[in-house]
């Protein structure tokens, strides 16, 4: 399913399954994981119920930076990242921006588009 530039992808596995299936990805390929930010673990600190939802963010300075020097708005999306998340229903679903919406979005060139084409196969690898 796509919806304004992002692409959900249902996953059997569960939030922390599908998270750690990432994690293990990204740490085999050798590209750094920059934060986990765990929306859900913060809103029962304060008190409040919400589904599993968690958001990884990481790149490769590498790839990353030439898109920065070519589009420095892209910073604004960069460092990449991938949401897995539980809705209402309590299906798990694996959210990533598509390389086209923010290609689009800031002007990239075609031949560094490419830098973050990857994250497409690596959002369907870590829900299947």
């Amino acid at each position: 399913m796509t919806n304004h530039g992002m692409v959900h992808i249902a996953t059997r596995h569960s939030v922390e399954e599908a998270l750690g299936k990432l994690q293990t990805i990204l740490k085999t390929k050798g590209i750094p994981i920059f934060a986990l930010i765990d929306h859900s673990g913060e809103a029962a600190k304060v008190g409040m119920e919400m589904h599993p939802t968690k958001l990884l963010i990481f790149g490769n300075p590498k790839g990353g930076t030439p898109l920065m020097l070519a589009a420095p708005t892209i910073a604004i999306d960069l460092p990449l990242k991938i949401l897995i998340w539980e809705d209402d229903q309590g299906k798990i679903w694996v959210t990533y921006n598509t390389t086209e919406y923010l290609a689009e979005r800031h002007q990239l060139p075609a031949n560094l588009a490419q830098n973050i084409a990857f994250l497409a196969t690596l959002a369907a690898t870590v829900a299947e």
